[in-house]
């Protein structure tokens, strides 16, 4: 049993669920409405099978790091095998690719290109610093055209403006995390911006994208597509953003960023949420 639950942790969960609840949400943008219950388990079991395959396959190609950056976590610790992790990584592709053939040749062929942006950011991406930060920010916002291609309506206007938003927001996560764990970039000569160019100026980057995603996150209402509960929404989203973004910069511990980190996922979360319903209701 500490074994299963050793392999469970690996995948992060919360990354894999709200990768799932992209590709509904995406669905429900592009439909103006809830997705049916089959198309919307389909698309979530998708993002959630895949972004898992590819948190769990992080851990094997991140182990010297995490000897340093998070020594406690199963792999570096000891609590499960590279085979283990390894095998569990085929299966929970395998899975996610599976479901996704069901759907048709699009959606096989759109999935399985996400599936291979992460495994190549795993493998050599990561070492790029910005460029491949673009790339897992890249994955994330395909989750949301994923789920307009579902719906069939990959060309909506909507669903690529929080496509871009939630590109833009990971983004930012990304390059704020190389200021957190530039201590373990050091060993494998990752490229962070945190590392080139010092923290300032890997969080002005931070701040500038966080700042695109606010004026970005008006235009649905400016072009009409959604109404007055939506502007309010942005508007507090906005505010909380703001807040976590000036946080970051007064964290003094990689350990404090950290958990500015996690509030500013929890947020984008249930921004998330919040627009589905803004959108169903």
């Amino acid at each position: 049993m500490e074994k299963v639950r050793s392999l469970l942790g690996l995948l992060k969960p919360e990354l894999p669920v709200a990768a799932g609840i992209c590709v509904i949400v995406g669905q429900a943008l592009a439909l103006g409405e809830a997705p049916e219950a089959w198309p919307a388990l389909f698309g979530f079991l998708i993002g959630f099978l895949i972004s898992g395959a590819e948190m769990v396959s992080n851990d094997l190609f991140d182990l010297e790091v995490d000897r340093v950056n998070h020594p406690d976590r199963p792999l570096p610790s000891g609590r499960v095998s590279v085979p283990e992790v390894a095998a569990f990584t085929a299966i929970l592709s395998a899975a996610g690719l599976s479901i996704a053939a069901s759907q048709g040749p699009l959606v096989l062929a759109f999935t399985v290109l996400i599936w291979i942006l992460g495994l190549l950011y795993n493998w050599r991406l990561k070492r790029l610093g910005l460029p491949g930060n673009a790339i897992v920010a890249l994955s994330v916002g395909m989750t949301f055209v994923l789920g307009g291609m579902m719906a069939g309506r990959p060309d909506s206007g909507l669903v690529w403006t929080f496509a871009i938003m939630a590109s833009l927001f990971d983004l930012a996560e990304e390059v704020s995390g190389g200021v957190m764990d530039a201590e373990g970039d050091a060993l494998i000569g990752s490229r962070s911006i945190a590392r080139l160019y010092g923290r300032r100026a890997a969080l002005s980057l931070v701040t500038l994208l966080f700042v695109s995603f606010m004026a970005l996150g008006t235009v649905p209402f400016i072009v009409g597509w959604l109404g007055w509960y939506y502007l309010l929404l942005i508007i507090v989203a906005d505010a909380a953003v703001a807040y976590l973004v000036v946080k970051l910069w007064r964290s003094s511990t990689p350990e404090e960023g950290r958990s500015v980190q996690r509030t500013l996922y929890l947020t984008m979360t249930l921004f998330i949420v919040a627009i589905f319903l803004v959108v169903i209701l």
